[in-house]
Order: C-alpha cells, then sequence, then structure tokens
C-alpha cells in the first residue's frame, strides 16, 4: 500500500477509534430502575435492551477498528484475512476497517445464518499481533 493511502487510513481509522471510544451511547438506559407502573417497567426494559445492543454493535465496530489500525501498521491493510486477496480500493473507502473482500465477507455472512462455525480470521490475526 503506498504510504499516502496507508496514512489516510490511519486518519480514518483513528478518528473513528476516537468516536467509539467517546462512545454516544446513553449508558444511562441500562441502568436498573424501580418502576411503580408496568408501563413504565417496559418501557425501561425495552429501552436497556436497545442500548445494550447497541453498545454490542459498537463495541464489535471499535474491534474491527482496531484490528485495521494493526493491519495498517504491519502492512497487510487492505489484504483479505481470509483468502489474501487485496481487497478492491472502494470496498476500503467505504468500509475502512474492512477484513474481508464482498464474497469472503458474505460467505462468511451466509455461514454464520446457517448456524455454521465460522473460523475468526480476524481474532486469529489479533491475537498474532498481540
Amino acid at each position: 500500500m503506498v504510504i499516502k493511502k496507508k496514512n489516510e487510513a490511519r486518519k480514518v481509522l483513528e478518528t473513528k477509534r476516537r468516536e467509539l471510544l467517546t462512545g454516544s451511547s446513553d449508558r444511562d438506559e441500562i441502568l436498573i430502575e424501580n418502576a411503580a407502573e408496568d408501563f413504565d417497567r417496559l418501557q425501561q426494559q425495552m429501552n436497556r435492551e436497545v442500548a445494550i445492543r447497541n453498545l454490542d454493535r459498537e463495541s464489535k465496530l471499535l474491534k474491527e477498528v482496531q484490528g485495521a489500525l494493526k493491519r495498517v501498521e504491519d502492512g497487510s491493510y487492505g489484504t483479505c484475512l481470509r483468502c489474501e486477496e487485496e481487497i478492491p480500493e472502494k470496498r476500503m473507502k467505504a468500509v475502512p476497517w474492512a477484513a474481508y473482500c464482498v464474497p469472503c465477507q458474505e460467505t462468511i455472512e451466509r455461514q454464520r445464518a446457517a448456524g455454521e462455525e465460522v473460523e475468526d480470521h480476524e481474532e486469529v490475526f489479533d491475537q498474532a499481533a498481540a
């Protein structure tokens, strides 16, 4: 990867990382409070579930961004972790933290949707980079 593109990718990823770390999620929604009314308890429970899903999604995305930053540093950024082919520039611009090319990502998603065990190449990469 050209140094200029590597620096651009690093800037975008660092910005996204900071955004995720400051977190726009309202963690106060997770607090459990006693409400007198059944409707209020139900509303609080629904708010908690939404907040937890948002935190889970942000946590997963943060992990993906941090993995991409490691790949920038070791020079493997832009290479699919599964097939080891170069990920098209258009995809890297759209999803700078992408670890897989579109065909591999679709295969992984189909396998997960079918309940199949999927080897998480990014997790293996993260352990090796640590």
